[in-house]
């Protein structure tokens, strides 16, 4: 078996889903992704930012993402992420706003403005409120849930929600067309994954298709290069935040138990205090009451001039 590129490293899924020559296998994983009916579904794709700039790939804070718009003039938006860095919903939104915005030109009307879709591939848990793995976001009315438009749709599609299903055998690529398409992204080490897979795309020739582009592209020497300084940059970003949330959680700990300690201290403070005026009231002079508990001496005096 060839050796392949890890296909959740944003540099080679975009050379595999984001290449021109390449739109069938993009247009595919829309529909899939998107569940279109039969008649709505994309007969074309363009893909609007296909080049890939060298300073991108070693610049670990960059987004290497497809743009794409539909022959119905929809624009979409997909984006791998491997680490949670806590902010995806107000990312995903800003991306979203900047594709959306992007469209208006001078003297162009408002209706003129394309639906614009979202398309997040996670590869950690994000939504702890579902166990579903792909989640849609629509604009809609909280009572009644009727839309109040529909050029804002958000996907988020969760690898480790899907793999657990995998493992349990809860999923059908061969049926399912998403499920087969996130599954390739598990494939380059994954031989049973890959072997099913490999097994439908003799009867999917788009499947077929992604296969022999993703094997030209890990025979690249050149490619291998740069998808080994774009993972570097990526895992780099990844140690950086799991360093933060190391931190974080520190910082939590010393925090707790600081305020444990600040709590134990003034516990024994109170009791203190009570047994003086207990010891006050019995006629212990404030001297041997000062000595015994370790107050002050004119804190006692001051307790024992509000007891008379």
């Amino acid at each position: 078996m060839t050796k392949l590129m890890d296909l959740k490293i944003d540099f080679a899924f975009k050379q595999v889903f984001g290449k021109v020559g390449n739109e069938p296998i993009l247009q595919a994983f829309l529909n899939a992704a998107l569940q279109l009916p039969k008649e709505k579904q994309i007969a074309s794709v363009e893909i609007l930012n296909p080049e890939i700039n060298r300073e991108h790939i070693e610049d670990k804070a960059s987004i290497l993402d497809i743009h794409a718009k539909t022959e119905q003039g929809e624009h979409v938006n997909i984006e791998i992420q491997l680490a949670n860095k806590f902010d995806m919903e107000k990312r995903t939104l800003y991306y979203w706003s900047r594709i959306y915005a992007a469209q208006m030109q001078k003297g162009l009307p408002y209706t003129d403005l394309s639906k614009t879709i979202t398309i997040n591939i996670l590869n950690f848990r994000f939504l702890h409120e579902t166990e579903l793995f792909h989640t849609t976001f629509h604009l809609y009315e909280d009572q009644e849930q009727f839309p109040l438009t529909d050029v804002l749709e958000i996907h988020f599609m969760e690898i480790p929600k899907l793999m657990e299903k995998w493992e349990q055998r809860k999923v059908n690529p061969h049926n399912n067309g998403l499920e087969r398409w996130l599954l390739l992204l598990e494939a380059d080490d994954h031989v049973e994954i890959r072997r099913e897979l490999e097994a439908i795309a003799v009867q999917d020739p788009v499947m077929k298709q992604a296969f022999e582009a993703w094997e030209d592209l890990s025979r690249d020497e050149k490619k291998w290069v740069e998808y080994e300084s774009r993972r570097k940059a990526i895992l780099d970003e990844i140690a950086a935040v799991r360093e933060a949330e190391i931190r974080q959680q520190k910082a939590r700990e010393e925090g707790l138990a600081e305020g444990r300690e600040e709590g134990r201290t003034e516990g024994e403070r109170q009791k203190a205090l009570e047994i003086a005026r207990e010891m006050l009231t019995e006629g212990d002079s404030p001297e041997r009451v000062a000595k015994l508990t370790k107050l002050p001496l004119d804190e006692i005096e001051k307790i024992k001039q509000q007891l008379h």
